[in-house]
């Protein structure tokens, strides 16, 4: 079953000429799009399925600083400043709100952790609040149970995966941009070494720069430029319920479950970082590289089935640009979703909040939570295709940090100062190979 997502009117006619091509209508290409536009660059992007459709809509919803690597925490940061002032600018409505997260725990090694991140995050002036025993229980009330301790961050807040991208796409269209649906990128073409052209399947734009953010079919575009991104992709499974419980946190987190508040009024139910692995040819290929962080998951991830194959967003095959691609083939990435980690999720979200029961399930789904293997996405040009950016690998942080991504994509792209360092992110830290030569590997 797709997640839920509001629909957006396409463009109808492919430009000639870009000053930028867009490639991917996820959170972080539509973002990317929305901050060139408003540089005044005239701006295509361009989406194989529906904006938003992938895992920009099957996420929790989360904008947070809570947590994060010490790389991502910078981005993440700009990015809560970013998501308010664009409803500001824009005048669209992407749900978001500064509403707090809230973690509760009975480990002492889980609130260990919690409290050297503190620590960690008081050095970059960002604040989170340590909850003693006391104040957990009495914050965490709507549970019911007494806990060890928790965690407050006042300044984070969520977003609505339902209607955030689609309302900014609206906002491009605003900006004179343009966004075309239905609308696959077949590959680039070049003159003199550099990027002069974006092939769809509609036509072909001629641009000097594209932005790649395809999310988990970047890895097998790369491939097809000879460029190698190790990538990795996590099926993970989560569903929502109606509106119906009273006094529940707007977003909670706990080992069992985590719980977050939608615009409608009802809530997301997941379980954080429980998936399955689909084994693939990509999935093989890079699997040196992944399976450290495997491993240190080995609880909460498990082996799954033909899903990925199916799918053909992990494929190395090579295909052409006169002809249709896997990516034309399966417009939209919607998995099968694990029915023991649905039913798993409902019982243990019913357990933990009780006013639940006054709920009934509306949807359940499971999306690809595209990764590297480092946890931290892969941003920046790539040097063999001058004007050629790659921007995927989020590992399941890149909602939140969309608004900053985008902007950074956009800084790098007309030379203004970016709004933070962009080197811990370049994608030359996987490694090189050349246009024009398929990499070994």
């Amino acid at each position: 079953m797709s997640a839920p997502l509001k629909l957006f009117d396409t463009t109808p006619s492919l430009p000639a000429i870009a000053d930028a091509v867009v490639i991917g209508g996820g959170i972080i290409g539509v973002f990317t799009a929305y901050y060139l536009a408003r540089r005044g660059l005239k701006v295509a992007l361009v989406e194989k399925g529906r904006i938003g459709a992938e895992q920009s809509s099957r996420n929790w919803g989360w904008c947070r600083q809570q947590n994060r690597d010490a790389r991502e925490l910078p981005m993440a940061t700009k990015s809560l400043d970013l998501w308010e002032r664009f409803a500001e600018e824009s005048g669209e409505d992407t749900g978001f709100r500064r509403c707090g997260l809230f973690y509760l725990s009975n480990s002492e090694e889980e609130l260990s952790g919690w409290a050297r991140w503190r620590d960690f995050a008081r050095t970059v002036g960002v604040t989170t609040h340590m909850l003693d025993s006391a104040e957990a229980t009495e914050r965490g009330r709507a549970t019911g149970k007494p806990w060890k301790g928790g965690v407050f961050s006042p300044s984070d807040g969520t977003a609505d995966p339902a209607i955030a991208a689609p309302a900014v796409a609206r906002a491009i269209l605003k900006l004179g941009g343009t966004v075309h649906q239905s609308c696959a990128a077949r590959g680039i073409e070049l003159e003199g070494g550099c990027l002069s052209a974006v092939v769809t399947e509609h036509g072909t734009i001629r641009t000097k720069t594209a932005v790649l953010a395809g999310g988990a079919w970047a890895s097998s575009f790369c491939r097809q430029l000879g460029v190698r991104f190790p990538q990795a992709s996590v099926r993970s499974s989560i569903l929502s319920v109606s509106p119906g419980a009273a006094g529940l946190p707007d977003a909670l987190h706990t080992a069992g479950v985590s719980v977050t508040r939608r615009s409608d009024g009802g809530y997301t139910l997941a379980i954080s970082g429980r998936g399955r692995v689909d084994p693939t040819p990509q999935q093989l290929r890079f699997a040196p590289q992944f399976l450290p962080m495997f491993l240190r998951r080995w609880r909460s991830i498990a082996p799954g089935g033909i899903e990925g194959v199916c799918s053909g967003h992990e494929t190395l095959a090579r295909w052409r640009l006169d002809q249709p691609t896997p990516m034309e083939r399966m417009r939209i990435l919607d998995p099968a979703v694990d029915k023991h980690t649905i039913r798993l999720t409902h019982s243990r979200a019913l357990e933990l909040l009780p006013a639940l029961k006054n709920t009934h399930i509306t949807a359940a789904w499971a999306g690809y939570i595209d990764s590297t293997p480092d946890g931290v996405p892969g941003i920046g040009e790539i040097a063999s295709i001058p004007g050629f950016i790659l921007a995927a690998g989020f590992s399941g942080h890149g909602f939140g940090i969309g608004p900053g991504a985008g902007h950074l994509i956009a800084d790098i792209i007309t030379g203004d100062e970016p709004i933070v360092d962009p080197r811990p992110y370049h994608p030359d830290r996987f490694g090189k190979s050349a246009w024009g030569k398929v990499a070994d590997f």
